[in-house]
């Protein structure tokens, strides 16, 4: 069960760590705007982490998933640690899984359901 914080007399929706946000940004997106601002080429970084342009463009709009292995050439290529774009890939996919009402109603199911196990 997802514990909400409480304070009094503030209203649980004005508590920052209690909303959810409307759109999540992918990490790629964030690697990207970083690349951008070191002034390096998709191309470029592609050639020296070793991976095919159109998996890193893939992953840099969101297409693809940021797995292990590629937070762990990000990490030595730009100094970010893997961890945090590790993170950042579960956070999102949380929100997508949670934007997905079909998902949701299941899940709240399986919650009714397990009050009585």
């Amino acid at each position: 069960m997802i514990m909400k914080i409480a304070l009094k007399g503030v209203a649980p929706d004005m508590i920052a760590n209690n909303l959810t946000p409307s759109q999540t940004i992918h990490p790629g997106e964030m690697i990207k705007d970083e690349i951008e601002y070191r002034g390096i080429s998709q191309k470029d970084l592609a050639k020296e982490i070793g991976m095919p342009a159109s998996v890193l463009n893939a992953v840099l709009n969101g297409k693809r998933a940021v797995t292990t292995e590629y937070a762990l050439l990000f990490e030595a290529a730009l100094g970010i640690e893997a961890d945090i774009w590790l993170k950042l890939q579960a956070d999102y996919n949380k929100h997508v899984a949670k934007s997905d009402p079909s998902f949701m109603e299941r899940i709240n199911r399986i919650r009714k359901a397990a009050v009585f196990l």
